[in-house]
């Protein structure tokens, strides 16, 4: 194989940027080969978009079956990411899942269970990891150079949405359509982010606000704070319901600070840690000396042409994945963990139960009196599935 051939499942907002820049080549040695979508309408934009490059299906299981695509991308609703991925597996074909990877643990598991039998390259679409920020952070924490960390706070409160976007289409924030809100649509990348770079939590305890800024059924303001198994602590916060808002991720170490905002990753730096200090220091008051470092950020961020080409190298060439689809789970795990918390009003310990967890979604989308209001495809959203 010289070319990996990609098939397009939802070609709504993400899935047709996917389509409009493999089309364009810019994926090196990936090309677009096909695309589906079961709105009639969107299949008539790639008609338009396309010609008759790229073949068009009206469903995922006619595309897989094709034997037109050597691999897909799945940009498709949420409940749907699992489904698909399995039934692409068993037809032997490689996948990019678009985020969140599912709805609920207790179905990724299985994704993961069948991406491992096939054999097939699987990634996310965690386009973040891209960002050589947060690569340093991760390299900066990993490496030992923070040393032991003790706690991490991330306030990421600049994912704004107003009223017409939730009603621009009637799967959003409910809970039969999408399974959550901020937590579930925007915030897999940050979730993502926090565990690849700190490390999994070992419980949370969330606060939960349903419909708080806005005529919705499913969370738009969320505070959470976290324990590890060392026995640092974190928090996370959350909200589309604030303007203008903050992107603000500190980890504390034994050995300093890291601070991402705006754009530059500052570290201060102690020449001594903290513990070492604490042990050895006579003087009374006193704390150790500082350094205010600027942390020079190399490269560009190459978001999701850049998971996209990695994934087509991995299936070329064994390119190791920036990010493995395994992994998705664990960003669901917390947001998982943080409804149950806010459902059940008590800690919850990962891992959590997921039977548990399961019942208590179905009881939310059974007991749903929400009704949404007119709707339109006009508004797309870009951090999206569609």
């Amino acid at each position: 194989m010289s070319k990996v051939r990609v098939g397009i499942v939802g070609i709504g907002n993400m899935g047709s940027a996917h389509a409009i820049y493999l089309f364009e080549d810019q994926i090196e040695n990936g090309e677009l080969a096909a695309v589906c979508d079961i709105n009639p309408k969107r299949l008539e934009w790639a008609r338009n978009r396309f010609g008759d490059k790229v073949k068009l299906f009206e469903n995922a299981e006619a595309m897989f079956s094709s034997g037109a695509v050597d691999g897909v991308i799945i940009a498709t609703p949420h409940y749907d990411h699992p489904s698909l991925a399995i039934a692409a597996f068993e037809k032997g074909l490689h996948v990019l899942c678009e985020k969140p990877a599912g709805v609920y643990t207790k179905q990724v598991r299985e994704m993961n269970q069948a991406a491992k039998k096939s054999n097939k390259v699987f990634s996310m679409m965690y386009n973040q990891r891209t960002n050589p920020l947060y690569q340093k952070m991760r390299d900066l924490v990993q490496s030992g150079e923070l040393g032991e960390i003790k706690r991490t706070n991330w306030i990421i409160t600049d994912w704004y949405r107003s009223q017409s976007y939730y009603d621009s289409g009637g799967w959003r924030a409910t809970w039969a359509g999408e399974g959550g809100g901020v937590l579930l649509n925007q915030c897999p990348h940050n979730l993502d982010l926090w565990q690849w770079i700190c490390g999994m939590p070992s419980r949370v305890r969330a606060f939960l606000s349903y419909g708080k800024y806005h005529d919705i059924e499913v969370e738009d303001d969320v505070t959470a704070y976290v324990e590890y198994a060392n026995g640092a602590t974190g928090v996370f916060i959350t909200s589309t319901g604030e303007a203008p808002g903050t992107n603000r991720f500190e980890i504390t170490g034994d050995r300093g600070k890291l601070v991402a905002e705006d754009g530059k990753l500052t570290f201060w730096r102690l020449r001594v840690s903290e513990r070492q200090f604490n042990r050895e220091y006579t003087g009374g008051f006193g704390e150790p000396e500082c350094w205010k470092c600027e942390i020079p950020i190399i490269g560009q961020e190459t978001a999701h042409q850049g998971i996209t080409a990695n994934w087509v190298k991995a299936i070329l060439n064994g390119t190791p994945l920036l990010a493995p689809g395994q992994e998705g789970i664990n960003g669901l795990t917390i947001s998982n963990a943080m409804h149950l918390s806010s459902w059940t009003d008590d800690w919850v310990d990962i891992p959590f139960d997921e039977d548990l967890f399961y019942e208590k979604l179905q009881e939310k989308i059974k007991n749903s009196t929400f009704k949404k209001k007119a709707t339109s495809d006009k508004v797309l959203d870009v951090e999206g599935t569609y």
